[in-house]
């Protein structure tokens, strides 16, 4: 259940593959409205494990995702930008896994946004430790719009560099905020 302020808030989902300047965008937008904005949990997560992640993982990762969005939605004034949402760990877990826990997917779809941004992938690729596919960003970028696509979601296809992209996501929220 939605406290009033959640209730007003309206939820932007920044969504892609590796390494397609999702924080970076998150992070530009959460200032230029003056909100906050729900970082990745799963890096933070990761980075801080001793071992190599496993599919049990995801699912924590997925209900931190979630209480994370939630607390700062508490704060958020009328935006709250995601980094992420449950899509791209569905996604992920069937890659790597072969399927994803029906938890996730329950919890994902008790989830709804305002507005998925999905970023393309022609800005370079960064090397990190935690990214596992450079060759595959574009297979990524294809399943995420499908998957998008499927949920019924409404979806903006953000591309261009960073300053482009920006301009593009600020003009489609401005219109969902008219």
């Amino acid at each position: 259940m939605y406290t009033k302020n959640e209730e007003k808030v309206k939820r932007i989902a920044v969504v892609g593959p590796e390494c397609t300047g999702k924080t970076d965008l998150s992070m530009a937008l959460a200032e230029h409205y003056n909100t906050v904005w729900v970082p990745e949990f799963a890096r933070g997560y990761i980075e801080r494990l001793e071992r190599p992640y496993t599919q049990a993982d995801l699912y924590t990762i997925a209900q931190w995702q979630l209480f994370t969005e939630d607390e700062l939605a508490l704060v958020a004034n009328t935006l709250l930008i995601c980094d992420t949402d449950l899509t791209v760990i569905k996604v992920w877990s069937e890659f790597k896994y072969g399927y994803c826990d029906s938890k996730i997917l329950t919890l994902m779809q008790a989830r709804s946004y305002h507005l998925h941004l999905l970023t393309g992938i022609d800005i370079p690729w960064e090397n990190d430790p935690q990214r596992e596919h450079p060759d595959k960003r574009e297979y990524f970028y294809d399943i995420y719009k499908k998957e998008l696509e499927a949920q019924g979601a409404d979806l903006v296809e953000i591309q261009g560099d960073r300053k482009t992209r920006l301009n593009q996501a600020i003009q489609v929220i401005d219109r969902l905020l008219d």
